[in-house]
């Protein structure tokens, strides 16, 4: 009896002084631009708070444990105009003494961003440029990627098309600079996977209000003469990040052949039928505070702001201490996605599967099976170890 009222009395003391311990702060910035990014269809408009929302979901995640930890997490959300400085962004958040900072910038915006916090121990993490410049030639040693590259997108698409024995691809590509980056990451995983690219053909953006203004009677007539031409080929891969003819390919094709890449089958991080190793339950937490469902800028976000609670667990609390954490071998993240990421240390690219969508349900995932790597399977998708252009030590970072 005696002997539990000791443990009894000293459950109390410990509760009191973890009651009494003074909370400990973790301030997280959010930069971001929104792009005036087109749609041809209206169900594609991002929503004003894309990104943001996901941000905010796992801060409520990170509150729920650091509330036995004494952490609050809080999140300040920046909005950029084009004409804005990203340095001087930076700066006022330096001011306010936050050093952990999400980035939904451009690329040029974003490597102005993470060398303006180098000198003041900034942390940024990427959770909207997929641009494989900011992970290669342009990386920084203070800037952690939570969005995939398009290199890892066109890789996941392209195993599945290769696993499918769909290997002859028309490659037809749209005239804006995203669209010719996206065909250089299809025309590399075509090689790397053993696809043949059979003939490209370029879609030229001549204005207007995305062909709509010609009718859909005309879009039924012009896009089967687009690929008449064409040699006999088993599927269509479209690389149009702009969003100018994409979406227009599926059922209008000259053959009847699958599409594939930036319409029908889509490589992506997140989507919102996602439902598979408990993504249900995170999805439908998305819905009851937002209304809507959760998108690949969401996702990333979210995940951005996980890691920082998971580190927050162990118990590191600065930047460094931080990025130290999330290179070593005790990180990994749990994210509903069927396995834990981890962090690429060469790069510092969040490893994770990709999701392949068709707008309606998630067709499938990759790494797909038989792609194997001696280290990750997950390594089978994007820029490897031994390919990368990045040195971290060198870097301005």
């Amino acid at each position: 009896m005696i002997r539990t009222l000791l443990v009894a009395a000293a459950f109390c003391v410990l509760v009191s002084e973890l009651a009494s311990a003074q909370t400990t702060e973790i301030k997280i910035g959010y930069l971001r631009q929104p792009e005036a990014r087109t749609a041809i269809s209206l169900l594609d408009i991002p929503a004003p708070n894309d990104g943001v929302a996901g941000a905010q979901l796992a801060i409520d995640d990170n509150n729920t444990t650091g509330k036995f930890l004494n952490q609050h997490f809080a999140l300040e959300a920046t909005e950029l105009k084009d004409e804005d400085d990203p340095g001087a962004a930076v700066g006022r958040l330096v001011e306010r003494g936050t050093s952990l900072v999400l980035a939904d910038l451009p690329a040029a915006a974003l490597l102005k961003a993470a060398d303006a916090g180098r000198a003041h121990g900034l942390l940024f993490f990427n959770v909207g440029a997929i641009d494989d410049r900011l992970r290669e030639e342009d990386c920084r040693a203070n800037m952690v990627h939570s969005a995939p590259t398009r290199s890892m997108l066109a890789d996941g698409l392209a195993q599945y098309l290769v696993w499918k024995q769909w290997r002859k691809w028309l490659l037809v590509v749209g005239s804006h600079d995203p669209d010719k980056l996206f065909a250089d990451a299809l025309r590399r995983a075509a090689k790397r996977f053993g696809a043949t690219i059979v003939q490209e053909k370029v879609f030229e953006d001549t204005g207007g209000a995305r062909r709509t203004d010609s009718g859909l009677t005309q879009i039924q007539s012009q896009i089967p003469l687009f690929t008449q031409s064409a040699p006999d080929h088993d599927v269509l891969v479209a690389a149009d990040e702009i969003q100018v003819f994409a979406e227009y390919q599926p059922y209008r094709t000259w053959l009847p052949r699958p599409v594939a890449g930036s319409a029908g089958l889509v490589p992506t991080s997140w989507d919102g039928a996602h439902d598979q190793w408990g993504a249900i339950q995170l999805q439908n937490r998305f819905v009851q505070l937002f209304h809507r469902r959760m998108t690949a800028r969401d996702m990333q976000a979210w995940m951005a702001v996980r890691m920082i609670g998971e580190a927050a667990t162990h118990q590191h609390a600065d930047a460094r201490q931080m990025l130290d954490f999330f290179k070593s071998p005790d990180f990994a993240l749990a994210a509903f996605k069927g396995q834990k990421l981890t962090l690429r240390d060469w790069d510092l690219q969040l490893r994770q599967p990709i999701l392949l969508s068709d707008g309606r349900v998630v067709v499938s995932v990759s790494p797909q099976p038989g792609f194997l790597h001696q280290f990750s399977e997950l390594d089978t998708l994007g820029v490897d170890r031994p390919e990368t252009k990045c040195r971290l030590d060198a870097s301005r970072g």
